[in-house]
């Protein structure tokens, strides 16, 4: 299975998702905000097969993360995650970089949908995951 970092603020939905995307056998690694996933992604040396990140956040946002980690790692898989509609058009400029936006609120059925069409993409042209 893949090994993801899952950068979230909210600490109910993030443990949620890590239990859901565990439930599937993947390896899941937390962050409370974009820094620390990004010092994570340092540390690590970017050793992830996906980032899902938030994109509203303390301290980095998921759009300031995802430009970040394209620089550096620019095989590793993004997909971000919002509540926000407005933050899902900021998200459009990221388009050559992520796989796609998911819509919040999921259900585990769909972010873990989400996850494994990310995870496929992985290598390939990019997937589309925009509504």
């Amino acid at each position: 299975m893949a090994r993801i970092l899952v950068a979230e603020d909210d600490a109910g939905v993030r443990q949620l998702v890590a239990r859901a995307l565990r439930l599937e056998g993947h390896e899941v690694d937390l962050a409370e905000d974009g820094e620390m996933a990004l010092d994570q992604l340092i540390a690590e040396d970017g050793a992830y097969d996906l980032l899902l990140s938030d994109i509203r956040m303390p301290a980095m946002d998921g759009i300031a993360l995802a430009h970040r980690t394209a620089e550096t790692w620019p095989d590793l898989t993004i997909l971000l995650m919002t509540g926000y509609a407005e933050q899902k058009e900021s998200a459009e400029e990221l388009r050559a970089i992520i796989v796609g936006v998911v819509d919040k609120p999921f259900t585990l059925a769909e972010i873990r949908s989400a996850v494994a069409r990310s995870l496929q993409a992985s290598g390939e042209e990019p997937l589309r995951l925009y509504a």
